[in-house]
């Protein structure tokens, strides 16, 4: 809104200063600015509120130190991180773009998954909360919608760069180019670092190469919004997680959506991709801004309303930049806390069925809880897995040069 509001007050009165929300930098710095205000300013009024409509969260008594003492935190906080992620993104960003409206559409359809799981948890006391056929029917169609949009949409293209010889490219080879609609991605770490759907399904039929990709869109969405979920297990983890790796997307977004960075880093160059840096940008301030609330000991959860939201965004946003292969890197905490639990129910019962007896690998899964069982406190294992993302995201960012 005031990116149409400050262009009319250029182009009209020639006000002074107006110009500065053409830059993207400059308008990704004030949507996190204002989201992380917003945390600081309305979150005490938004745990007050929550608190009174006693929306505390149920504890399972699993063991663990300090856990009990949790119990009756007000949960569904991440209706304060969607509310510090959708005011910025409607105030600063270009409305009018395509990643901008899918990634709103992604961030409400996400959190009223998961709002009304934790509804169905809080007042219905129903500890299983919404059904799994549920979540994953929301989280596909949400796929589909997003497959086909990045598919189809007239807007969602990459640069081609045809040479003297004929030859074309995505990474600037000449002055000579064409914007395309595409299915290429890029493959980390590698020198001719770039794949077509098309080139998989090739030997099928050409028809495959979309069910192909909408598939893999659906399986990304999925799996990172769940993991994100998994993860969200002990204060501050999911939160701090998903800022770390919100603003490597941004990284990835400004350099891909910039002509002149994309051809500094022999990278694709994909047009109306800047924008996402805002939206990046917003929810990077909103992780921040819920983690001042959320850190140890804990004011309040985020509950399934936040986790599943920031997983599928993340989703979202790395496949609009074409990295939906660097996840498994970039996501890495995502990843193992996901794996630990298939490990340890996998192995469970395979050992039940072999010796009657089902054992564990783990002490606990996912994962944090192994480590807490261990004698570590949950600052220490937050802390510590917050470095490894730290560490996951660096290496991620060296893929735009070491292949």
């Amino acid at each position: 809104m005031l990116y149409y509001l400050f262009d009319y007050l250029e182009k009209r009165f020639d006000l002074l200063g107006a110009g500065v929300f053409q830059y993207i930098s400059f308008r990704a710095g004030m949507a996190a600015f204002v989201s992380l205000l917003i945390a600081l300013v309305f979150g005490k009024r938004i745990i007050s509120f929550i608190q009174n409509k006693q929306i505390g969260e149920s504890i399972r008594d699993l063991g663990l130190q300090g856990q009990m003492e949790k119990k009756g935190t007000p949960t569904m906080g991440g209706l304060m991180i969607i509310l510090c992620i959708i005011v910025p993104t409607i105030l600063f960003a270009k409305l009018t773009n395509v990643y901008i409206v899918l990634l709103l559409i992604s961030t409400i359809w996400l959190g009223f998954i998961g709002f009304m799981d934790d509804y169905i948890k809080v007042f219905k006391k129903n500890k299983e909360g919404l059904q799994g056929k549920f979540k994953i029917v929301g989280q596909v169609s949400l796929g589909l919608i997003v497959g086909i949009t990045l598919l189809y949409n007239s807007s969602v293209v990459v640069r081609e760069y045809k040479s003297s010889d004929g030859t074309v490219s995505t990474t600037q080879s000449s002055t000579s180019f064409e914007d395309k609609q595409s299915n290429i991605t890029t493959i980390p770490f590698f020198k001719n670092n770039e794949l077509d759907y098309g080139s998989i399904t090739c030997f099928i039929s050409d028809s495959c190469t979309p069910i192909l990709y909408v598939l893999v869109v659906i399986l990304v969405i999925t799996a990172v919004s769940n993991g994100a979920n998994i993860t969200d297990g002990i204060d501050g983890l999911a939160a701090g997680t998903s800022a770390i790796i919100a603003l490597t997307l941004c990284i990835f977004a400004y350099v891909s959506g910039n002509a002149i960075f994309a051809s500094y880093l022999n990278i694709m160059y994909i047009p109306n991709s800047g924008e996402l840096v805002i939206f990046g940008a917003a929810l990077m301030g909103a992780c921040i801004g819920f983690l001042w609330y959320n850190s140890f000991p804990a004011q309040i959860f985020m509950g399934d309303t936040g986790s599943l939201t920031l997983g599928g965004l993340i989703a979202v946003m790395a496949l609009a930049v074409r990295k939906e292969l660097l996840l498994p890197l970039l996501c890495g905490i995502f990843l193992i806390e996901n794996l630990s639990v298939m490990m340890q129910v996998s192995y469970f019962k395979y050992t039940k069925k072999k010796y009657g007896e089902g054992r564990r690998i783990f002490k606990m899964s996912p994962l944090h809880h192994h480590y807490q069982k261990s004698g570590f406190h949950e600052s220490k294992i937050v802390t510590r897995f917050w470095i490894v993302g730290i560490l996951l995201a660096i290496l991620s960012l060296a893929t735009l040069k070491l292949r």
